[in-house]
């Protein structure tokens, strides 16, 4: 059974991914801030080893590092998937059960992939088994 807090409230609608983004993009000051924190909070009488501080350190900058590369990764993600659009408009398609088939027209490119727009105004999703020529 989840009891919240006195005045705490339950988020029911799912962060938008850019908040997602946000939020997991801390900068170093907030890091040196947190880390100033816990220095002056610490047990005097147990203090806490410097290495562990260079850890930490080495930690927050490891995950900096890995989202900046999922953005760079996500941005080439994109570019490659226009291409891939571009390349496919004059050319035949033909469904992976050969029932659909046609020029395409158009492509859009949605977030789970391309949706060829034929000449007849067909909609046909590019899935593995298209076949192309």
């Amino acid at each position: 059974m989840n009891v919240n807090a006195p005045g705490s409230a339950t988020q029911k609608t799912p962060a938008a991914s850019g908040d997602s983004v946000a939020k997991a993009q801390v900068d170093y000051q907030s890091f040196l801030k947190l880390l100033v924190a816990q220095m002056k909070n610490q047990d005097p009488t147990n203090p806490m080893d410097s290495t562990q501080y260079v850890a930490q350190l080495a930690a927050f900058s490891q995950v900096e590092q890995s989202i900046q590369i999922n953005t760079k990764l996500e941005q080439m993600l994109q570019t490659s998937a226009l291409a891939q659009a571009d390349s496919l408009i004059g050319r035949t398609v033909t469904s992976a059960d050969g029932e659909v088939s046609g020029k395409v027209a158009s492509v859009r490119l949605l977030s789970d992939g391309l949706v060829a727009v034929l000449e007849d105004g067909t909609q046909m999703v590019v899935e593995p088994g298209v076949t192309i020529s």
